[in-house]
């Protein structure tokens, strides 16, 4: 077996080659199909936080020119608001998280079959932008979030 681990890619067998080939391409579509998980949870937590922070924005002002009915508490808007938008930030942190150890464990696999011999040592596998685009949503989560606190405090 030890035989099998010092094998370099360059003295594999044409059919194995072609193995190695498809692994290749396997991972690389297992990368893009983790992208696109995130890329699901980055549009759900922005439709969150969008819609919490506009229904904040509105019911405050309709509730500045006093056009909310007496039966609606003064904190409610907020309330509801900041309750949406804290979900948004949550399934976005949970969906970078997820993210993040997906990756990790499937370039501990990659880095494996590197070191066997059984995938091209030239093979590129870049980080993807979307994590850090989602990085970024998560901040601009959390500034809405501050904002509402603030105004809600203040």
């Amino acid at each position: 077996m030890g035989e099998e681990t010092d094998m370099a890619y360059e003295d594999l067998d044409q059919n194995t080659r072609m193995s190695s080939m498809r692994t290749t391409a396997s991972f690389q579509r297992t990368r893009l199909s983790s992208d696109r998980t995130l890329m699901s949870s980055m549009r759900t937590s922005l439709s969150l936080i969008g819609f919490g922070f506009t229904i904040f924005s509105f019911f405050r002002s309709l509730g500045r020119d006093h056009l909310l009915g007496p039966n609606v508490p003064e904190t409610a808007p907020a309330l509801f608001g900041l309750s949406l938008v804290t979900l948004g930030v949550l399934v976005l942190a949970l969906g970078i998280a997820a993210d993040y150890r997906f990756n990790a464990n499937l370039r501990r696999q990659r880095d494996g079959f590197l070191a066997e011999g059984i995938l091209r040592p030239d093979d590129l596998y870049p980080r993807s932008w979307v994590l850090l685009i989602a990085f970024l949503l998560l901040l601009v989560g959390l500034a809405a979030l501050f904002s509402i606190l603030v105004s809600f405090i203040g």
